[in-house]
């Protein structure tokens, strides 16, 4: 048991775990909007799947929860600063959820630990400009077009590789397959996006003096992210699910495979760097990468220009809700 436990910092804990729970139902469109849009599973067997495998991921590895404790921002900091950046990325998160627009849980809280350093130090070098603009600001640019890329020429190769079998045969084994590649991104989105509440209550610990940095994540952490995740995901955001797997271009069950491989493998690759990318913005772009490999018309892009907007948005509007939050904490304590 932790010894100078406050209150402030079992505020942290609470609120990241319910960050998490949120991120679950946010998010669980990454994983499974593309399933449950073509039907290869029902909705109740997709939630179970996408649960039971975000728990697993989340459980895997530590290399992106590094980074939020390690590599954002310079030295402690104050409890208050945490409940701050939470608050702005949770506020964030209802928001966009109750739009139905698909935005990053993952830069929201980074948005919002950003803007509550640079107001709690009241100076810019509280934060890790390097560390923030090599392990956010790249992969955030650049994850989604490679997730575009990929998409795109994973479907382009199926077309020219299936070119010659029946559309009736295609469905048949794809429907199969779509099972297991949902299952990939439902593993590979717990392995990232868990990992940001685990780095996040870390960093909490860390700069109470409660917890030595060099010990990494606490296994209590990593299982209470787990199932807050876990948790959260089996709650479901339907609403994103159909601007996902509906509104940005029809699925069959062999664009869902071809979607879902694509976004995975992009997200195992940026997990095993350390990159806390945005699932949400990495599969949104390999579903219109898919979408575009038929025709560019086939993807409805005034949605996608609503997306894209919220992406670039995420950040900045979150640093200001986490600054405006601890601006109004400091002059309350």
């Amino acid at each position: 048991m932790l010894d100078g436990i406050s209150m402030m910092l079992i505020s942290v804990v609470i609120l990241a775990l319910s960050f998490d729970f949120i991120t679950g139902f946010h998010d669980t469109a990454n994983s499974i909007a593309t399933c449950v849009s073509t039907r290869v599973l029902t909705p109740m067997w997709a939630i179970l799947m996408a649960s039971t495998l975000n728990f697993v991921g989340a459980l895997v590895s530590e290399n992106v929860a590094k980074t939020i404790y390690k590599g954002i921002v310079l030295g402690p900091v104050a409890e208050y600063v945490i409940i701050a950046a939470l608050v702005g990325a949770i506020v964030w998160d209802i928001v966009t959820w109750y739009l139905a627009i698909p935005s990053s849980s993952s830069h929201a809280l980074i948005g919002g630990l950003i803007g509550a350093s640079v107001a709690y130090a009241m100076a810019f070098e509280k934060v890790d400009w390097s560390g923030v603009f090599n392990k956010v600001v790249i992969p955030l640019l650049t994850s989604p077009i490679i997730g575009f890329i990929v998409g795109f020429g994973v479907m382009t190769f199926l077309f020219r590789a299936l070119a010659s079998v029946s559309l009736r045969v295609i469905n048949k084994w794809f429907s199969k397959l779509q099972i297991l590649s949902a299952a990939f991104m439902s593993y590979a989105h717990g392995n990232n996006d868990a990992q940001k509440s685990m780095g996040i209550i870390t960093l909490a610990l860390v700069s109470a003096g409660v917890w030595d940095v060099a010990a990494g994540v606490p296994l209590w952490v990593k299982i209470s992210c787990a199932v807050a995740m876990g948790l959260g995901t089996s709650v479901g955001g339907w609403k994103i699910i159909k601007t996902m797997g509906v509104n940005i271009i029809r699925l069959q069950p062999i664009n869902g495979f071809a979607a879902e491989t694509s976004a995975a493998a992009v997200i195992e690759t940026a997990s095993a760097f350390g990159f806390p990318v945005s699932t949400t913005h990495i599969v949104s772009a390999a579903i219109m990468g898919v979408g575009a490999s038929k025709r560019m018309k086939a993807v409805r892009w005034n949605l996608v220009r609503s997306i894209v907007w919220a992406w670039v948005l995420t950040i900045p509007v979150t640093a200001l809700l986490g600054a405006g939050v601890t601006l109004l904490i400091k002059l309350i304590i």
